[in-house]
């Protein structure tokens, strides 16, 4: 069982791939698609829980998702179809990193994958290139919330705490305009959520080849959770403008 697997079903209780209720994501999108007719990306998008909640939220909207797995593709795809917004959907099986658009975006997301990037502000980056004159960007990202201990930081890496976070970003330039702190009941429903679903599936598949090392997986990951970073690890959520004015978007090159 590889890692995309253990996500995938890690993730069945809780779609949202990052510590935030129904109530707070649908919040972040009201704020980030002010019109409602706006062109939507995701850099990192999974199963596409983001652009299928805004697609079905607002019908004049726009998406495009990028993602390395075929399978989280595929599960966006079918939800689409089946809430009957499949046909403003547009999916691409791609490294985000690499991606090149033929048209800007008024609202660019990666919540909870800067780490494909290389970082909160490579992933800012690589948003920008994709971003429409005054669109938005809405970017999530851990911080440490408490002094971590070595094993929290060559667990999670080398987070700043929140008031650096927001300096280094508008350092960027950029200027926040709404912003929402994962609660603390927000963090523990995300990881009882992951490693509960893991674990029950796990136990209801005692004959899989699988299920020892899912048991496991929920197991270590549970025991990391609890014993190494629960008390210092947070998440914060930002919705971002560039501070100056940047020139129009222009299409790349032709390949």
């Amino acid at each position: 069982m590889n890692r995309e697997q253990i996500s995938r079903l890690a993730h069945a209780d809780h779609p949202i791939a990052a510590p935030l209720d129904d109530d707070s994501v649908r919040r972040l999108l009201e704020r980030g698609i002010p019109c409602g007719d706006e062109r939507v990306l995701d850099l990192g998008c999974g199963g596409g829980e983001w652009l299928v909640r805004a697609l079905t939220t607002y019908p004049q909207l726009r998406a495009e998702g990028v993602d390395v797995s075929v399978s989280s593709l595929t599960h966006a795809r079918t939800t689409a179809r089946t809430l009957g917004v499949h046909e403003r959907l547009v999916l691409h099986h791609e490294d985000a990193v690499d991606f090149a658009a033929v048209h800007a975006f008024d609202l660019v997301l990666s919540v909870g994958a800067t780490h494909a990037f290389g970082g909160l502000l490579a992933t800012l980056t690589a948003a920008r290139k994709h971003l429409a004159p005054g669109g938005r960007v809405l970017i999530g990202d851990g911080f440490w919330a408490g002094e971590p201990s070595p094993e929290a930081v060559e667990m999670l890496g080398d987070l700043a705490d929140l008031p650096t976070t927001v300096d280094r970003v508008i350092a960027d330039g950029w200027t926040p305009v709404y912003g929402h702190i994962s609660t603390r009941d927000e963090l523990d429903d995300y990881e009882w959520a992951w490693t509960g679903a893991l674990a029950s599936w796990a136990l209801n598949h005692p004959d899989d080849p699988g299920s020892s090392q899912a048991l496991a997986a929920a197991t270590t990951h549970r025991d990391q959770w609890l014993r190494v970073y629960r008390d210092v690890f947070g998440f914060v959520c930002l919705i971002l403008r560039r501070t100056s004015a940047e020139p129009e978007w222009t299409a790349p090159p032709p390949q």
